[in-house]
């Protein structure tokens, strides 16, 4: 469960040669992912399909919980597909709520100048990448964009980082990791990921929670050291 008491970082970056970064929820703010498949798409399925706002919310919450931590919840596709929506056009519509979080611009200038390996590493799916670094400025910060449907796993299960480490080649032991997914913490810890660091303001619009079994932060600063 999450917790008010924040385990703070402690590493130092002489022991670290890789940085892996999450996207929604870590760089960007999850606003627009929460507004967009728990209002926006309920309310135009609603519309299309002659249903009550909230009986069209409780029927997609539904099955998005059904596909949850596979890959088929972040497949666009999928989704379309299954819901009889143009998807990634509806995404478009909403996408002026897109926005990077506070500092994530200066840590990664910060990372690069460091001279760390640094790279993406997203469940999220190519169509939602290609809008999303269409909308920011993050994508050329990268030495390797991956999302999950390339790996051929989710996050959420180990067998993703033996297979993204054989793709990306670093030491694990060497590597910081940094999600607002704890199951996603979780499986890189089984997998003996070097360090871990939760997000625990993920949607500017919620909260700040930190994690119990992780080193957290709320903003990318606390990492410029």
């Amino acid at each position: 469960m999450p917790t008010t008491i924040q385990i703070h970082p402690d590493f130092s970056w002489g022991q670290i040669d890789t940085v892996l970064l999450d996207m929604d929820g870590t760089l960007l703010d999850k606003y627009f992912d929460d507004y967009f498949w728990e209002e926006y798409v309920p309310r135009i399925f609603g519309e299309e399909n002659r249903m009550p706002p909230e009986q069209a919310r409780k029927e997609l919450l539904k099955r998005y919980q059904a596909v949850e931590s596979t890959l088929q919840w972040t497949d666009l596709d999928y989704w379309s597909e299954q819901l009889g929506l143009d998807i990634p056009e509806l995404k478009c519509k909403v996408d002026h709520l897109i926005q990077v979080h506070p500092f994530v611009l200066d840590f990664l200038q910060f990372i690069r100048k460091s001279g760390k390996k640094i790279h993406l590493v997203t469940n999220a799916h190519s169509k939602t990448l290609e809008i999303k670094l269409r909308k920011t400025a993050i994508g050329p910060w990268f030495d390797r964009i991956v999302c999950a449907e390339e790996v051929g796993e989710a996050k959420e299960h180990p067998a993703f980082w033996d297979k993204l480490e054989g793709m990306l080649k670093y030491d694990r032991k060497r590597t910081l990791l940094a999600d607002d997914t704890a199951k996603v913490l979780r499986s890189a810890r089984e997998y003996e990921m070097g360090f871990l660091i939760y997000v625990a303001r993920p949607s500017s619009r919620l909260p700040v929670h930190y994690s119990p079994e992780f080193p957290s932060i709320v903003t990318f600063d606390e990492l410029i050291f």
